[in-house]
């Protein structure tokens, strides 16, 4: 038998083994935490209230106006409201998820 034969022979099992376990644990790890960034996500969506302060996957920062069961309606501006699918609403960093009060008009206007 050859050297090369006989020492993979007699010590080489444990390192096979952790060869191949490296690569399931980090694919375990991989799939455990992606599976708790969505749980995280879906929880801060189900939490949207409206008058939230919120923030669109693209940068868009407004105020919840309405809320549907897969859609939001997101007031950009005074009486400009776009509706985004929930999915792509976060709740705006430094942001509560609770409802703020509307600014007084000091002119009265509505």
């Amino acid at each position: 038998m050859s050297p090369m034969a006989s020492a993979t022979s007699t010590g080489g099992d444990g390192f096979n083994i952790l060869l191949l376990m490296l690569p399931l644990l980090l694919l375990a790890y991989l799939f455990f935490s992606q599976r708790r960034r969505q749980s995280k996500m879906k929880e801060m969506q189900a939490g949207l209230q409206i008058g939230a302060r919120v923030m669109t996957t693209t940068g868009l920062y407004g105020t919840v106006s309405h809320l549907d069961e897969s859609t939001v309606y997101i007031e950009a501006a005074p009486g400009v409201v776009l509706q985004w699918d929930r999915r792509a609403v976060v709740p705006a960093p430094g942001a509560s998820t609770e409802p703020t009060e509307a600014p007084e008009d000091p002119a009265g206007n509505e």
